[in-house]
């Protein structure tokens, strides 16, 4: 089968699981038997690399499998490996946050990010897809973007990271 087609394919059943999520949602809200006072979000990136099958994710704090609200909103993210200059970058979107507001904790495997504020609380737990040194990471936060690079090779416990 073509790349394309498995690609559209995937899509295809995307939109399908996000229209029994929303009949779904709008039949127990018309019963009313769902409540929250958390904004509903969910949405999906696709990723085109040349070269690279199309990658799809999907972020927001419900799912289509899942019908409850955790309270915490799924911030954005993107993965960004450079194997020229041996980093993995990754960026989160996290709007309505101060940088003090913000926890990290990474594994050579994982990044898991935690940011609550008044009005705004958001939490990930990010599978890195690599490989990295948790000691060597760095990150900035900058007009409500997240930024935290490591350098690619192993590591074995997992550090805090300080925002700068």
């Amino acid at each position: 089968m073509v790349w394309w087609r498995r690609w559209i394919r995937d899509i295809m059943r995307e939109f399908e699981e996000m229209d029994r999520m929303f009949e779904r949602i709008f039949r127990e809200l018309e019963e009313g038997r769902f409540e929250t006072r958390e904004p509903l979000i969910f949405g999906y990136s696709i990723r085109i690399e040349p070269g690279k099958e199309p990658e799809i994710r999907t972020f927001g704090n419900i799912k289509p499998s899942i019908a409850e609200v955790s309270g915490y909103r799924e911030p954005f993210v993107d993965i960004i490996k450079n194997e020229k200059e041996g980093t993995l970058s990754v960026l989160i979107e996290l709007p309505g946050v101060k940088k003090e507001d913000i926890k990290l904790r990474a594994t050579e495997t994982e990044l898991e990010v935690k940011a609550e504020s008044d009005n705004r609380k958001y939490y990930k737990r990010i599978d890195l897809g690599t490989k990295v040194d948790p000691s060597s990471a760095k990150a900035r936060f900058n007009n409500g973007v997240l930024e935290v690079e490591f350098k690619l090779k192993e590591a074995r416990k997992g550090f805090d990271i300080k925002i700068d």
